[in-house]
């Protein structure tokens, strides 16, 4: 896997087969909506041998991961972003506040736990996948996630 800093000048190039169908191109998308969230120039994007491509740029107090695993229909643009480490204290209640803000508070995005880490996360195949979709599915993840980190760290300290 190499890895690169995100040169964030893109083109407004689109493929199109026979002039009816456009086809998109989700680096490129992908890389305009985190060129409009990104602080410092933080972002910075892998490439892997398979196609795939993960982003990692700091939006507020927190890091956001971008992950494209390829350009098929079946493949899927993930989007992540850590934002409290455990073992905390009183993790039941961590978990039963989780819940409801995963009801009210975080649209298509939700809180779960990965490797022992609070993150919010969204997932969406690429099938009829719109740009406009690419952009809300990164903004809510990064938005959910730099409101909610140091409350839930003040909130839930380590144990």
């Amino acid at each position: 896997m190499s890895a690169y800093e995100l040169d964030l000048e893109t083109s407004a190039e689109t493929g199109s087969s026979g002039g009816s169908e456009v086809t998109m191109n989700y680096v490129e998308v992908i890389e305009t909506v985190i060129s409009s969230l990104q602080q410092d120039q933080s972002a910075m994007v892998s490439h892997d041998e398979t196609g795939g491509y993960l982003w990692k740029f700091k939006y507020g107090s927190v890091e956001v991961f971008v992950q494209l695993l390829g350009t098929s229909d079946e493949d899927t643009l993930n989007v992540w972003s850590p934002i409290l480490k455990l073992p905390v204290t009183n993790e039941a209640a961590l978990v039963h506040k989780l819940m409801e803000m995963n009801w009210s508070d975080t649209f298509e995005a939700r809180f779960a736990i990965v490797d022992h880490q609070v993150v919010v996360c969204a997932q969406r195949t690429l099938a009829e996948l719109s740009p406009a979709e690419v952009s809300r599915n990164i903004t809510i993840v990064a938005t959910i996630a730099d409101d909610n980190d140091e409350a839930l760290q003040a909130e839930f300290p380590a144990s």
